[in-house]
């Protein structure tokens, strides 16, 4: 009884693990169990690697890894634990040679009403220093701007400079490579706003070199000695150069030596050449300039009777010069010499005064000329000569001979030479017609170096004198003006562009 017991308990825990193990193997096989009727591969399920195999270093790497960070480190504390920071390399023996290699990342704006310019750089100053040598696998440490502080390094600073930006973003843009040799370079990013003196007596065709000179601060000639080795000038595709009205034309450099109280200091220079494009100022100022003296001279074909007119036009040219002189000098500095667009403008304000000046010069010799024609005849008797005794008669000649001297024309009032000239006549021509007579009232003081007369010869004293008449003004300011606008123009363009 006991042994059919054993055994069916036998029974029961061997048939108990078969129907557990089943509906598991089913489920596992039931994506793939219809596709052993399909052609091709059966997929397989990736097999994934746990978190801590992917992170766990072998056994091997792990102290090679650390083998040579703590060679990196010990390197780095020998070199730095006897190292005094505060003695340049060198000391006492020889001076210590920079070695300068600058990059030019921006150039501009160019301020000309602050006569300064903004330039931003990569500075690379290289030098040995025999104390930094050392032994090992390592070719260079390359170190960020926190060992700076532990190190010598040039105290070079920029003589012209103003403003000084370093670079901050993330940290501050200074890095440190150290060489096997003992090689150190030295590398610092930063912008800086320089002073450049800016000469506009060309302007707008004038040219400048804005300079940037560095040099030590604290030590002499004697002690360090800046040496250039390349000028690696990064220029950009993406017009990262802000000239803005300039053209960059070259770059040049210079090393002198300046005495000061401290000492004799070596002194580089780096020049960047620049030069203007006046095609804005052409638009902006000679072309108003130029299209207003011309508007100036429309006034040459109005009639004079048209007074407000003619003025009117004067006066609107010469205030729009005024304000085209204003203008310019908005964003200019103020200096004291006079440039060549200031030149220009001034001859064309120069110009649309005298198209004013000459109406009103117009308009008074005709007020003087109408004025003279409404006055009295004064007729004198023809018997007063014949009663005149002869010492009189040849006193009275004599008298009238004085007054002709003085007086170039006469004028005439006659009805004959109203309907053949229309201005006063010359005492030339009145001797030719002695019938006329002269009227002493209305003698033409402005007639003595001009014949307002429109057909006048002259008489023998007045050869060698510009006879003119008065209606005839406009006339010849019509060819003066033009003519002569036009040759200025041409001698100040040549002179300009030839300088």
């Amino acid at each position: 009884m006991i042994t059919k017991l054993l055994l069916i308990l036998l029974g029961i825990s061997i048939i108990l693990p078969l129907r557990i193990e089943g509906p598991h193997a089913e489920s596992e096989k039931g994506p793939s169990a219809g596709l052993d009727d399909v052609y091709g591969p059966k997929p397989q399920a990736p097999q994934k690697k746990l978190p801590a195999e992917e992170i766990k270093p072998t056994a091997i790497d792990t102290p090679r890894r650390f083998g040579k960070l703590l060679a990196a480190t010990q390197i780095l504390d020998s070199m730095l634990n006897n190292y005094d920071h505060r003695l340049r390399p060198g000391i006492g023996e020889k001076p210590t040679v920079i070695t300068v290699v600058l990059s030019v990342n921006t150039l501009g704006p160019i301020s000309v009403p602050n006569m300064e310019y903004s330039i931003d750089i990569t500075l690379c100053q290289t030098w040995y220093d025999e104390r930094l040598r050392y032994n090992g696998s390592f070719e260079s440490f390359v170190l960020n701007g926190d060992v700076v502080s532990q190190l010598w390094i040039p105290d070079t600073f920029f003589r012209n400079s103003k403003r000084i930006h370093d670079y901050g973003v993330t940290r501050l843009n200074h890095m440190v490579r150290i060489h096997k040799d003992g090689k150190v370079l030295y590398t610092d990013r930063m912008i800086i706003d320089a002073r450049c003196s800016l000469h506009m007596l060309k302007f707008p065709m004038d040219s400048h070199s804005c300079p940037l000179s560095f040099s030590s601060f604290s030590y002499p000639e004697n002690e360090i000695i800046y040496k250039w080795d390349d000028f690696k000038l990064d220029i950009n595709d993406g017009n990262s150069w802000k000239l803005l009205q300039f053209d960059f034309t070259g770059v040049s450099n210079e090393t002198k030596t300046i005495s000061t109280i401290a000492g004799d200091f070596m002194v580089t220079t780096l020049f960047f050449n620049v030069s203007r494009r006046f095609g804005f100022n052409i638009f902006q100022n000679y072309v108003p300039s130029s299209v207003t003296t011309i508007i100036s001279w429309v006034s040459f074909w109005i009639k004079s009777d048209f007074a407000q007119a003619r003025t009117s036009l004067g006066i609107t040219s010469v205030l729009t010069m005024t304000t085209l002189s204003s203008y310019s000098q908005k964003n200019f500095p103020r200096v004291s010499c006079m440039t060549a667009l200031d030149f220009y403008i001034g001859v064309c304000f120069a110009f649309c005064i005298c198209a004013l000046l000459e109406f009103a010069l117009l308009s008074f010799l005709i007020y003087h000329y109408m004025k003279s024609r409404t006055s009295p005849r004064v007729r004198h008797p023809p018997t007063r000569a014949r009663a005149l005794t002869p010492l009189r008669a040849r006193a009275s000649a004599h008298a009238r001979a004085r007054q002709q001297q003085d007086v170039v024309c006469e004028i005439e009032d006659s009805e004959e030479d109203s309907d053949e000239e229309e201005g006063p006549s010359c005492p030339a021509q009145q001797s030719l017609r002695p019938g006329r007579t002269q009227c002493p009232g209305s003698r033409c003081r402005l007639c003595k170096y001009l014949c307002m007369a429109r057909s006048c010869n002259g008489s023998l004293w007045q050869q060698g004198r510009l006879f003119i008449h008065i209606y005839r003004l406009d006339n010849y300011s019509r060819v003066i003006f033009p003519v002569t606008f036009f040759f200025f123009n041409v001698i100040y363009w040549l002179v300009c562009l030839n300088l």
